[in-house]
C-alpha cells in the first residue's frame, strides 16, 4: 500500500520542513514554502530497462581503461565545440536560457540534422503540429526524428521503450510530472524526481539526454540547485533579442572545458552557425570615429575581435554618469580612476558611456587597453586608426600587464587585415616579431599608448 506524507518544500532551494515557516533557513528567502503531498510506492523505477538491477563492482584504479570517452559528432560544429568535441553517450545535458531566445529551435535543428541516429523529441509545451510547422521553416528533414507531445513521465518512458532512441530531447523539464507525487509540474519535488529518473535512464541505457530548462527572473535556471549538480553539462544560451546573435556557453562540463563559446545568428529559418565571429562583431572599420577601438579577446581557445565604443561628454547634472553595456561597470570605474590619478586626465566631472558592440559581453582583462584607448579617443575627439587592434591589461599603477595566448591574438588580428596591434612589452619575451606581417607595438605604460595614438 502506498504511503502518503505531507511536507513543506522551499520552491527556491528545495529544502523540506515538516511545517510551514516564513523564512527558509537554507537559502534565506521569504514565503517560498509550499505544501506538497509525496506518495512513495514500492515499485520498479520507470527508467529501468532490464529485469534485474545492474550491480556495480569496485575496480582497481590501475585496471580501469583510461581511454578517451567515445563521442559522436553532430552536424552543428558550434555545439560540438561547446560540448568539448561532441556528444558523450549516456550524458545528461541541461540547456537554459530566456524565453524566446532559441533553445527549442537549437534542439529541434539537432534532432533533424542528426544522420544515422534515431532521435525522440518530447515536448510538453507545444503540440506535434506546432513543432512540425517550426521544422518546415528550418528546411531540414529527417526520417528518424520522432515527435511526442506528452508531460507524463510514465507515458514518456513507455514510448521510449517502443522507439528505443539514440538521442532523447526533453522540452522542457519544468513541464514533466511523475505519478506518485501530488505536487504540480514545475515544483521543486517534480523537477528533482523527474531529473533523477532521466539521469538513471541515461546512465543505464547509454543514451544522451538533453533537457531544456526555464530560467527565473534572476537569470538562473529555475528549480532546485541540485538539478545543476545532477547533470553532466550545463549550457547557457544567451543573447539580446534586439540583436540577431546568440551565444552558447558551457557553465559546467564534466567532459570538456567550460571556456568554449558557440556563436549563432538567428534567421527566419532558424539558427545559423557563425564560424568566424570576429568578422561580425566588427562593423564599419573603414570609417574613422572617435571613441571606437578594436580588442582581441579569448573565449576558451578561440580569439575573437570585438568593437569597443566609448562616449565622454561634459556632465549635464551634478553627478557624472557611468554606464557600461557588455563590460563590468566596476572595472570601468577602476580604469577611469587610473587615468585620473596616474595619467592626469580630468575625467571626474565628465559622463562616460561604454558599449561592447554586437551584444557580446567581455570579461577578458585584455579588453582594458581598448577601453582606455576608446575613452581617451572620445575625450580628445580624435579618432583611432581603424586598422589598429589592442590586447593588454591595465594595472592600478597605469602599467600594461601581459595577457595569455598572445600569439593567437596577434595571428587573429593579422588574419583580419589589421596593420598594428598594441600589446604589453612583457608579452614579447620569447616571441619573434619578424614572423608576423602585422606591426607589433609594445607598451609598458598608458602614457605610451596615448603618445603613439594621438601624438
Amino acid at each position: 500500500m502506498a504511503k502518503t506524507r505531507t511536507v513543506y518544500v522551499c520552491q527556491n532551494c528545495g529544502a523540506e520542513s515538516p511545517k510551514w515557516v516564513g523564512n527558509c533557513a537554507a537559502c534565506g528567502e521569504w514565503n517560498t514554502y509550499a505544501e506538497e503531498i509525496v506518495t512513495k510506492e514500492k515499485k520498479q523505477t520507470l527508467s529501468s530497462t532490464t529485469s534485474g538491477e545492474n550491480k556495480a563492482k569496485p575496480q582497481l584504479i590501475n585496471e580501469i581503461n583510461a581511454e578517451d570517452l567515445p563521442r559522436f559528432q553532430t552536424a552543428d560544429a558550434e555545439l560540438n565545440r561547446v560540448l568539448g568535441g561532441g556528444i558523450v553517450p549516456g550524458s545528461l545535458v541541461l540547456i537554459g536560457g530566456e524565453p524566446g531566445i532559441g533553445k527549442s529551435t537549437l534542439m529541434l535543428q539537432l534532432a533533424l540534422s542528426q544522420r544515422g541516429k534515431r532521435v525522440l523529441y518530447v515536448s510538453g509545451e507545444e503540440s506535434t503540429q506546432q513543432i512540425k510547422m517550426r521544422a518546415e521553416r528550418t528546411d531540414l528533414n529527417s526520417q528518424q526524428c520522432y515527435l511526442l507531445a506528452e508531460t507524463s513521465l510514465d507515458q514518456i518512458f513507455t514510448q521510449i521503450k517502443n522507439v528505443r532512441p539514440d538521442i532523447l530531447v526533453i522540452d522542457s523539464i519544468q513541464t514533466l510530472h511523475k505519478s506518485g507525487i501530488e505536487s504540480a509540474p514545475g515544483s521543486v519535488t517534480q523537477v528533482r524526481e523527474c531529473s533523477a529518473e532521466l539521469l538513471r535512464y541515461a546512465k543505464d541505457s547509454n543514451v544522451p539526454v538533453f533537457l531544456i530548462g526555464h530560467i527565473n527572473k534572476e537569470g538562473s535556471i529555475a528549480g532546485p540547485k541540485i538539478l545543476e549538480h545532477m547533470v553532466d553539462t550545463v549550457l547557457q544560451f544567451e543573447g539580446d533579442r534586439n540583436h540577431v546573435f546568440r551565444l552558447l556557453r558551457a557553465v559546467k562540463n564534466r567532459f570538456g572545458s567550460t571556456n568554449e563559446l558557440g556563436v549563432y545568428e538567428m534567421y527566419a529559418k532558424g539558427l545559423k552557425e557563425v564560424s568566424n565571429p570576429s568578422e561580425i562583431f566588427i562593423h564599419q572599420r573603414d570609417q574613422s570615429h572617435s571613441g571606437t577601438t578594436v580588442s582581441c579577446i579569448m573565449e576558451g581557445l578561440r580569439p575573437i575581435m570585438i568593437e569597443t565604443q566609448a562616449l565622454v561628454s561634459t556632465a549635464a547634472y551634478g553627478t557624472p554618469q557611468r554606464s557600461a553595456t557588455g563590460f563590468d561597470l566596476r572595472r570601468l570605474s577602476m580604469l577611469l580612476a587610473v587615468l585620473e590619478k596616474r595619467c592626469g586626465f580630468k575625467l571626474a566631472a565628465k559622463d562616460v558611456f561604454l558599449n561592447i558592440a554586437g551584444g557580446i559581453r567581455s570579461d577578458d582583462p585584455a579588453t582594458d587597453l581598448a577601453v582606455v584607448s576608446a575613452v581617451l579617443s572620445s575625450n580628445a575627439d580624435i579618432p583611432v586608426n581603424p586598422k589598429y587592434a589592442f590586447a593588454g591589461e591595465v594595472g592600478l599603477s597605469g602599467e600594461i600587464r601581459p595577457v595569455n595566448r598572445i600569439e593567437k591574438r596577434i595571428s587573429e588580428a593579422e588574419k583580419l587585415g589589421f596593420e598594428k596591434i598594441f600589446v604589453s612589452a612583457y608579452n614579447l619575451k620569447g616571441i619573434s616579431t619578424g614572423d608576423y606581417q602585422i606591426a607589433i607595438f609594445s607598451v609598458s605604460q598608458v602614457g605610451e599608448v596615448f603618445g603613439e595614438l594621438f601624438g
